[in-house]
């Protein structure tokens, strides 16, 4: 597939997404349709176009990648997918009914009626930082195949394919924000799913396999093992670990972050919030074995084509995020190629899209107030989201800059890594919030454990081998933060007169 004809698709592609926005939000671009989108969102809508955006560009490329990674990963990340099914179960049973029993907009307006104006600064804080590192990262992934596959072919500097993208992005979200988005996501799932499963046709087919006969090569492969039971001290793959990892990311992650949050909290009611997610839970799962499926096709197609791992162009060390971009664009027909761009870019400009939406509702409900009943109808709020949305925009792009400077690493592992350390504190804050009823915090002094918590889990992370006779941490990370976190709160804080009823 030529460049120009990608350069085409890419266009046409955001045309509809332009046009959908205009057609969304003309009738209603105010604040409340920005940021709840009136509280109107069909559940199913929501469950559904939520896939897109818990996915992103990082499932798309560097889970299948990572399946045939020299350092023998296989399936090891469906482990990581029961902990976050577990995670979501929780979030629905616990975190949800706070939420709506409180008529939040922003999901840290808790954190502040139970704890404080310190503390809540301090968690919406930690969102903002987070969400930034990880959409950028996720943004990243995907720019780096536009350029390599397109951009490059016309001599345009990787900055100004990242700032292309962000215009893209911002042109058709900073208007009717979360009321497009729930349709546009939608939309985009759509695209995401639909490539997953006509990809694995493709391959297939061109390997002159039926399904069963798919299911049986991966399966007699070196690449299905999926549990992994050996070494708990020294392997980062073992099985519990990776529960744990992926339970509680997910609850940080998700159920403690305003991006995914924030389309949930759009439905009617909890009920059918509740419905939204257990759905949502099912079809997550279901699609991650088909993205690992992918994978092990992937590599069982590359070692039968003589195809080797495409190599860094900087650094010349092999990269298995683009196996699935090289073979799909270099060593597919045109259709497959379609169909593979129209995946990674719906994955991850419904994760962007969506993610900007939340900094945006965050900065403005957390820090300028604009929910309060007193600001709310001040005739310059639209024009103070725009500066926003354009702040966040201007602040992911200059991220991304610095992280292609320093990158030398799987992007999978590097988002969950960064994760385990900026949503730590978030696990640790609300823990407390929940369960210690009788307790109050020490206001000023959280955002300074905040800021240790991660410093010491850090140490700890550094020289756990030496510490705990050769025990190396991996997504679990998060629970050792969030538990320093809750610790440093449970020792500053004071008996309460009376107990805590939310």
């Amino acid at each position: 597939m030529t460049p120009s004809a990608i350069l085409i698709l890419i266009l046409v592609y955001f045309g509809v997404l332009f046009y959908i926005s205009h057609i969304v939000s003309r009738k209603d671009d105010g604040n409340e349709a920005f940021f709840t989108a009136n509280k109107n969102s069909k559940w199913y809508l929501v469950a559904f176009g939520m896939i897109g955006t818990a996915l992103s560009g990082v499932t798309f490329i560097s889970v299948p990648g990572e399946v045939g990674a020299a350092s023998g990963e296989q399936f090891k990340y469906f482990q990581f997918i029961i902990g976050n099914a577990i995670g979501f179960i929780v979030i629905t049973k616990l975190l949800l009914p706070l939420y709506y029993r409180m008529n939040l907009t922003s999901i840290y307006s808790y954190i502040e009626q139970r704890m404080g104006f310190y503390s809540y600064k301090t968690a919406a804080s930690i969102f903002l930082i987070s969400r930034t590192i990880s959409s950028a990262f996720r943004l990243y992934l995907v720019v780096i195949v536009l350029q390599r596959y397109v951009f490059d072919y016309y001599g345009i500097p990787f900055a100004v394919t990242v700032l292309i993208s962000l215009l893209l992005i911002f042109s058709y979200t900073y208007r009717g924000g979360l009321k497009t988005i729930i349709i546009t996501d939608t939309l985009q799932t759509f695209f995401l799913v639909t490539s997953v499963f006509l990809t694995i046709y493709f391959i297939c087919d061109s390997m002159d396999l039926s399904a069963i006969g798919a299911f049986e090569e991966v399966k007699n492969s070196n690449y299905s093992k999926i549990f992994f039971f050996d070494d708990f001290l020294g392997s980062k793959f073992h099985f519990v670990k990776q529960i744990l990892g992926g339970m509680f990311v997910t609850i940080a992650m998700t159920g403690l972050d305003q991006d995914l949050m924030q389309k949930n909290l759009s439905c009617k009611n909890i009920g059918e919030a509740q419905k939204n997610m257990f759905t949502f839970t099912g079809i997550f799962v279901l699609i991650n074995i088909f993205f690992l499926s992918v994978g092990a096709l992937l590599y069982i197609y590359a070692n039968k084509n003589g195809i080797a791992i495409p190599t860094d162009l900087v650094t010349g060390k092999p990269r298995t995020d683009l196996l699935f971009p090289e073979i799909a664009l270099n060593h597919l027909s045109i259709v497959p190629a379609i169909v593979f761009l129209l995946g990674i870019i719906a994955a991850t400009f419904a994760t962007t899209d969506s993610a900007l939406t939340a900094l945006t509702t965050s900065f403005c409900v957390d820090f300028l107030g604009m929910d309060k009943e007193e600001n709310q109808k001040k005739k310059n709020n639209v024009r103070i989201r725009h500066l926003v949305h354009i702040s966040f925009s201007t602040l992911i792009f200059l991220v991304i800059l610095v992280f292609n400077s320093i990158n030398d690493s799987s992007v999978v592992g590097m988002i969950f890594r960064v994760a385990s350390y900026t949503y730590g504190p978030l696990l640790g804050l609300y823990a407390f919030g929940l369960f210690q009823k009788t307790r109050n915090v020490n206001d000023r002094l959280v955002p300074y454990i905040c800021l240790l918590s991660p410093l010491f889990t850090y140490l700890i992370n550094e020289y756990s081998r030496t510490l705990f006779s050769g025990y190396v941490f991996d997504n679990e990370l998060i629970v050792l933060n969030g538990l320093l976190t809750y610790l440093g709160l449970l020792i500053t804080s004071s008996h309460s007169a009376k107990k805590i009823s939310f």
